[in-house]
């Protein structure tokens, strides 16, 4: 079947375009603002690409169309396919009836940290020799691909999102995956473009949680009080905690301040286990991230002694604390935080993991919340574990980023001009700095921009 999906390169479509592939479809594209790793990605596996969104892009007439939450109605595409009358679906409606069944699906959710935990996930499994499917928002490292059928049979992991599903379907996307495992890592209000507030989000949590089977596993962040709520609406499936509380029966002990080497205790009836993880990433809230994919690797019959060796061997997906180069002893790292706690967690995670240098924060506040002006008052204080901040002002943010200056804890600066802030932090850094980029866009491609400057200004 000729299989043509609308905003290719969004995270979760781009992976499930590999999957129609590996199914044997012809699969076409469309999106606009095209830009890597998807782009690339899909390139690779040989899919067609069409830029911009145009009724002709379903010439030849697909036999099926598969709309991202991206698109709505008044887009050009979509107004012709429905007056085509062509089939279509969502996403994770087609995931879940061409993929899912049969298969032991294991639903990574939460506010922060579900690509990464996804990505260990499935790592682990893959160790175990499980050959696990998956799909994933970005491209885990250790795997090359964002999404994989896996073997026939074998557990499979998705990142579960919940933000809504088309314009067709305003359900969180989550709710189609039914998933045995559900991972909840935490919960926060986000997405203000469509929640009004942090109780509509727990609504839809519940909704997730009412989908996992008796005989499953839902697998809790303790210290969470929104997940504690979510469960007070009813559960019907065993709950294990995972954090750092003495009474979960996962816990996690740091043996380094930047909890780059953690011991792993798991508490099943009278018996102890324990084991250590000694790994490349830091910050307390991967560590945490870990402790539920050791949970969830262990619920399908991996021990926590091969869950942690492999831990230790496990890439970040790309865009997550990723070191995009180094010119004269000064990193750039990309990093796809887009909310005020990810900045802080982010971070602090990499002021605690070494005393390198200073530790420069450069921030685009691109996504819909952000847009909105939903949570700026937390913007100031997120960067306080930096040693200097550099915010962008992206165009269709219309407010502004001044008073989030004034009440900065550290020395900051706004650009408006992705050329003048590149020349602004040559200007500034030094070797040893680490200039830290967190958006979840492409930032203009300033990555490559200031590598190259750096290289030009360091010759």
């Amino acid at each position: 079947m000729h299989v043509h999906i609308l905003g290719i390169c969004g995270t979760f479509m781009g992976s499930l375009a590999l999957l129609a592939r590996d199914l044997g479809h012809t699969v076409t594209g469309s999106d606009s603002g095209v830009y890597p790793p998807m782009s690339t990605q899909l390139v690779e596996a040989g899919i067609e690409l069409r830029e911009g969104y145009a009724a002709s892009n379903l010439e030849p007439r697909p036999g099926l169309v598969v709309v991202g939450n991206a698109l709505s109605r008044g887009n050009p595409e979509v107004e012709a396919l429905l007056d085509l009358g062509l089939p279509y679906t969502s996403g994770p409606q087609w995931l879940a009836e061409q993929v899912l069944p049969g298969r032991r699906v294991i639903a990574v959710a939460g506010t922060h940290g579900k690509t990464t935990t996804a990505s260990l996930t499935a790592w682990l499994l893959e160790c175990a020799g499980l050959e696990p499917g998956f799909l994933i928002g970005g491209v885990p490292r250790n795997f090359g691909v964002s999404a994989r059928l896996g073997a026939p049979g074998a557990p499979f992991v998705v990142e579960a999102d919940e933000y809504d599903t088309a314009f067709f379907d305003k359900r969180s996307k989550f709710v189609h995956y039914r998933p045995e495992i559900a991972i909840l890592g935490n919960l926060e209000f986000d997405h203000a473009d469509i929640f009004a507030d942090l109780a509509a989000i727990e609504r839809q949590f519940h909704h997730l949680v009412r989908t996992v089977p008796s005989r499953g596993r839902l697998l809790v962040a303790d210290g969470e009080p929104a997940l504690e709520r979510v469960l007070e609406m009813g559960s019907w499936t065993p709950v294990e905690r995972f954090g750092s509380d003495a009474s979960s029966p996962w816990r996690l002990e740091p043996e380094r301040d930047d909890a780059s080497r953690f011991r792993v205790v798991h508490q099943q009836g009278e018996v102890n286990e324990d084991a250590v993880v000694d790994w490349a990433l830091t910050g307390t809230h991967n560590a945490r991230n870990a402790l539920a994919a050791l949970a969830a690797a262990h619920a399908c019959g991996v021990d926590l002694a091969r869950g942690c060796a492999a831990a230790a061997r496990f890439e970040t997906p790309r865009r997550r604390q990723e070191v995009r180069g180094e010119v004269a002893g000064i990193q750039v790292i990309d990093d796809f935080a887009h909310h005020p706690t990810a900045f802080a967690a982010t971070l602090e995670g990499l002021r605690a993991a070494t005393p390198r240098g200073r530790l420069l924060a450069v921030i685009e506040p691109r996504s819909n919340t952000m847009r909105l002006g939903t949570l700026r008052e937390r913007l100031a204080a997120s960067t306080a574990a930096a040693d200097l901040a550099f915010w962008y002002q992206p165009p269709g943010l219309d407010w502004s980023l001044d008073p989030v200056l004034a009440a900065s804890p550290i020395p900051a600066r706004l650009e408006q001009d992705i050329d003048t802030l590149v020349a602004v932090l040559v200007a500034e850094a030094r070797p040893l700095d680490r200039i830290v980029v967190m958006s979840n866009g492409a930032f203009g491609g300033i990555h490559a921009k200031l590598l190259a400057a750096l290289e030009v200004a360091h010759e």
